[in-house]
């Protein structure tokens, strides 16, 4: 298990910008795959984007130009830039770790995480 902590979540207005960060336990394995996700209101929850050892990153449609996630291993965290947020953004917002991964492709897809942050909040009004 890979323990995870969320920051960053805040309120803002429509338009603005919000970086969230994921600072996690150090692992050995070299093949991980990170993805942040989210729950919104009336809706279950949905992987936002996903980056692995390579730096190679996925992105759900609704951020895609918008969304940037990285990572800074000598650091152990890795980042979501937000930008241009919009109130269907609003959610909690939840980091999670695929450590070790052996699947043939690093998604935000969630039944291939095992380890869960606690989330934090995100809240865009209009």
């Amino acid at each position: 298990q890979v323990r995870l902590v969320e920051s960053g979540g805040d309120s803002v207005q429509a338009g603005g910008s919000l970086r969230l960060s994921c600072e996690h336990s150090e692992y050995s394995d070299r093949n991980y795959c990170m993805g942040w996700f989210r729950l919104s209101p009336g809706k279950e929850r949905e992987g936002v984007a996903s980056i692995d050892n390579d730096d190679a990153t996925t992105y759900a449609n609704a951020v895609k130009g918008r969304f940037t996630i990285s990572q800074d291993n000598a650091k152990n965290t890795v980042y979501l830039e937000m930008n241009d947020l919009k109130p269907e953004d609003t959610g909690v917002y939840y980091c999670a770790a695929a450590v070790p991964f052996y699947g043939a492709y690093c998604y935000h897809y969630e039944p291939d995480f095992g380890s869960w942050g606690q989330g934090t909040q995100v809240t865009v009004s209009s």
